[in-house]
């Protein structure tokens, strides 16, 4: 067993600084998925030349700590949902306290950069369901202020217990995880069988799978799949570990891509008027959720 680092707070100056790398690796052309987006495609460089070292740090971290036995571990503590109960406001406020003036991109705090997700949802003329997602997919980062680091909260997901594919974002750091001395981790399937589907496999511990347990019951499978899935890029993005998934991941990793380029290319300058769309939203939570949920 690894002993963790007793910093609580992780590499990252901000959680930003993450999600500003993600627009860096996964260059989508902006203009097309989400007009509202400022940022041009050659402003997406090549990751690995201007990744800022805070980043680089936070993956070795995360790729050093992420072992079967630490997710096992989390698992059993967070998902019995009993830290609070928040509405969508109680939460929205509670993510931010999250916000750092040092982002680079945007002084924007994480209230209005959900909005923003959620608004050009609902321009694109989804449905309400799908709408909600944006809004509340990164809710999960409230393990943040529960005393989590960074490296515990986001990143990429991968799946534990079996090989790492090539395609996980500095994936050279995982050689450093105590996970790489048990054989049994170190096959194509691992401790799981071909075929099993996802949800039989235990990804990488964070905000996605989290919030997952926090909403399963009251949204469709395709809005579970966004907010489960939504940072396991080596799946979505890559094609990984197609050799785990069954037809219903097959069938709902299309949900996934669909909300990707709104996770990743709706953060724009143009601020929305918090208290105009606020009773939008509580109609909309409403629709879906009771007053408050458990976090």
């Amino acid at each position: 067993m690894v002993d963790l680092p007793p910093a609580a707070n992780g590499p990252l100056k901000d959680l930003e600084e993450w999600e500003d790398d993600l627009r860096r690796r996964y260059p989508e052309p902006a203009n097309e998925l989400a007009p509202q987006s400022t940022k041009a495609k050659e402003e997406f460089r090549d990751y690995r030349t201007t990744t800022r070292p805070s980043v680089r740090e936070f993956y070795r971290l995360n790729h050093l700590y992420q072992t079967v036995d630490f997710v096992r571990a989390k698992r059993d503590d967070y998902l019995r949902l009993n830290r609070r109960k928040m509405g969508l406001w109680d939460g929205l406020e509670f993510l931010n306290t999250l916000v750092d003036d040092s982002d680079p991109d945007t002084a924007l705090p994480q209230i209005e950069h959900l909005l923003q997700t959620a608004e050009a949802i609902r321009r694109d003329g989804h449905p309400r369901w799908f709408i909600l997602t944006g809004l509340i997919h990164d809710f999960g980062k409230v393990l943040c202020l529960f005393g989590e680091p960074q490296w515990a909260v986001v990143g990429d997901t991968f799946p534990v217990g079996c090989a790492y594919a090539e395609e996980i974002v500095f994936r050279e750091f995982l050689d450093e995880n105590p996970d790489r001395e048990r054989p049994e981790y170190q096959t194509p399937c691992g401790i799981y069988e071909k075929g099993c589907g996802m949800d039989n496999v235990l990804l990488s511990w964070g905000h996605d799978e989290y919030m997952y347990h926090v909403v399963k019951d009251y949204l469709p499978p395709e809005a579970l799949y966004m907010i489960r899935y939504h940072s396991f890029y080596p799946g979505h993005r890559d094609g990984a570990y197609a050799h785990l998934m069954n037809a219903r991941d097959r069938k709902y990793f299309n949900a996934v891509k669909a909300f990707n380029p709104y996770d990743l290319y709706t953060k724009a300058a143009e601020r929305p008027d918090v208290d105009t769309l606020r009773p939008y939203y509580e109609d909309l939570w409403n629709e879906f959720f009771p007053p408050q949920l458990a976090f």
